[in-house]
């Protein structure tokens, strides 16, 4: 038996997740250019934004918790703005595709 079947790993959660592809919603649906909003180009945004913020990691309600207060620091926001953007405008400049 493999490893990962001893254990529930779906209990690992990555809370800045949630908090980046809710992100990306607003910055895509107000962006005041045409954006290709294929799936490739959306998961690299997500992709790119996810590797540039610290992850939220959790996996029980304490870590909710931790989690939680983290999202409301101010910079920990701004980072995850700064993070969509500057991803929205690489993948706009090189997508993945013609």
């Amino acid at each position: 038996m493999a490893f990962k079947d001893n254990y529930d790993f779906d209990q690992l959660v990555n809370e800045a997740e949630r908090l980046v592809i809710d992100e990306l919603e607003k910055q895509v649906s107000s962006y005041p250019e045409p954006l290709c909003l294929c799936e490739d180009c959306v998961l690299d945004m997500a992709t790119l934004a996810l590797n540039s913020v610290k992850p939220l990691y959790r996996v029980s309600l304490l870590g909710s918790i931790y989690a939680a207060h983290a999202m409301d620091e101010a910079s920990y926001a701004e980072s995850v703005k700064n993070a969509v953007a500057s991803a929205i405008a690489k993948v706009k400049a090189h997508p993945s595709h013609d």
